[in-house]
């Protein structure tokens, strides 16, 4: 009798937390299966709503722009990661004081706004920017000069690739610091100095031990550097200047730009969507992997 009263007690209180997750549900229904629903319908569908495969098939002339954003994003995580892990460890490594002040300079540009701080890179990278002026200044074109042989007045760092890169790591550095933190700061320390009594030395432990253990937050961080990456729209233009264009603005000018075809971008979206659901697929299926050679 008592386990049946224990049994009837967790349904009952069961059933009460599953009603507060009808909102969410409904949320869900809303912003996010409907949405999908109807950018599925027009990227089926041409002008008339009448069935066709042309949208997809028209994709085929903007090959360079979905080249261009998944290289751009790729590399953006990339640094992301050799710079955001040795963070991470360094932060997992020291003291309490020393993470709290660590995590506040991290998350400080993370509290202004997007764009602000994006307009803030363009002012330090533009032809007589910040950036320009102070070399400037300290005379490195005047060496510059004369050891090239050239005649230059400042470094070209707006409107390129690189600085579309730069708006990326700059604003997407905090989401791979943040995952791989959080897994190294809760590391079993015994793992380590069992490994280090059986003779390993600190890079097998770091290859052996650290790495393996981490990688859960490693792929967590890629995952959300790199979509933010491959889709955004604001760091191409601004700091891109328009002639980096990427899937974002792609997408937008089909929407709301002067090449209206909502359904041609519907359709691009959507090709989009899967490629970054397949490689999320992909991330989670290493890990999972990973961690079934970590048991074995």
């Amino acid at each position: 009798m008592p386990e049946n009263n224990i049994n009837n007690h967790i349904k009952k209180r069961a059933s009460r937390l599953s009603f507060f997750a009808y909102p969410y549900v409904i949320w869900m229904a809303l912003f996010v299966v409907i949405p999908i629903i109807i950018m599925a319908v027009y990227a089926l569908t041409n002008s008339d709503f009448a069935p066709t495969a042309e949208n997809f098939a028209d994709m085929g002339i903007y090959s360079s722009v979905f080249v261009r954003s998944f290289q751009l994003a790729f590399i953006a995580t990339a640094v992301c990661l050799l710079i955001g892990y040795p963070v991470s460890y360094l932060m997992a490594r020291e003291g309490s004081g020393f993470q709290r002040v660590a995590m506040a300079l991290i998350m400080l540009p993370m509290w202004m706004n997007f764009l602000l701080r994006t307009y803030s890179w363009m002012s330090i990278l533009e032809n007589n920017g910040l950036l320009n002026q102070f070399l400037q200044a300290i005379g490195f074109f005047a060496l510059w000069n004369k050891l090239t042989g050239q005649e230059i007045m400042y470094f070209r760092m707006l409107r390129t690739s690189g600085a579309v890169v730069l708006g990326m790591v700059y604003n997407y550095l905090p989401f791979m610091i943040l995952p791989i933190y959080s897994v190294l700061i809760k590391l079993d320390h015994s793992l380590i100095e069992a490994a280090r009594d059986l003779g390993a030395d600190s890079g097998q432990v770091f290859r052996k031990v650290i790495l393996p253990l981490s990688l859960p937050g490693v792929l967590s961080g890629i995952t959300m550097v790199f979509v933010p990456s491959v889709s955004t729209f604001a760091i191409s233009r601004l700091l891109g200047g328009g002639t980096r264009m990427m899937l974002g603005d792609l997408i937008e000018q089909q929407f709301v730009g002067g090449a209206y075809d909502p359904h041609l971008g519907a359709a691009i979206s959507m090709v989009m969507m899967v490629i970054v659901i397949l490689c999320m697929v992909l991330m989670n299926h290493f890990g999972e992997g990973e961690e079934q050679a970590m048991i074995l």
